[in-house]
């Protein structure tokens, strides 16, 4: 059994290995974690001790299959968390990642799998994130950033990579939720910036707004 904070590790990690086949660096896990490199490295010889990760001095830190199916355990939780929050206790999309960081430590796999079953199996999060099942696989889904869209291309909202309250709050203020259709009008060659149509409504986004929002063409 880990401790909270080698959970946290082992979360960040696989995150920051997300499509990338390279060993992540202490740095980077440094600056998620809002700590020293050291404390970093020191963690790290830990979890390398419990053949959670692999560890080479100067060369980064990678997840071993124990660490990863581990780390993929925490993320299942927190989704599922985020999702009985939202649909059964009517929190709002903005509101339920901290709460859910706190509930994603609790070690009962039996509660998770009640959980699981309790929403009847929920295939992604409020966020649209994709959700694990309890073997760690996921159901992918093709999906293609905003702001990598052209004129006259249209899809629907299947997610965001950006769980910041601010930002899910603006995104409402705009009415860019989850399973609402698109349709790009104009991409500015100046800041790139869009032009899109709503549904009815004609509204602008930047550049940094459209980056973290994910479309199913």
């Amino acid at each position: 059994m880990q401790s909270f904070t080698e959970e946290n590790y082992l979360k960040i990690i696989y995150h920051l290995s997300l499509n990338n086949d390279h060993a992540v660096l202490t740095n980077a896990i440094a600056e998620k974690m809002q700590t020293k490199p050291a404390s970093v490295t020191d963690m790290i010889k830990k979890l390398a001790d419990k053949e959670l990760v692999d560890y080479k001095k100067y060369q980064g830190v990678k997840l071993t299959p124990k660490g990863k199916l581990s780390a993929v355990n925490i993320v299942r939780k927190h989704r599922l968390w985020e999702v009985f929050l939202v649909d059964k206790l009517n929190f709002k999309w903005d509101e339920v990642h901290d709460i859910a960081e706190e509930l994603e430590h609790i070690n009962s796999a039996e509660l998770i799998e009640r959980l699981d079953e309790f929403l009847s199996f929920p295939k992604n999060d409020p966020h649209g994130d994709p959700i694990p099942d309890r073997n760690g696989k996921f159901d992918h889904m093709a999906v293609v950033k905003l702001n990598k869209l052209k004129p006259a291309d249209a899809g629907l909202i299947m997610g965001v990579s950006e769980h910041s309250s601010p930002f899910l709050k603006h995104l409402e203020k705009l009415g860019l939720t989850l399973g609402k259709h698109i349709s790009i009008i104009e991409v500015t060659d100046f800041d790139g910036s869009i032009e899109l149509l709503l549904e009815d409504k004609k509204i602008s986004v930047s550049r940094e707004v459209a980056k973290h929002i994910l479309i199913k063409i």
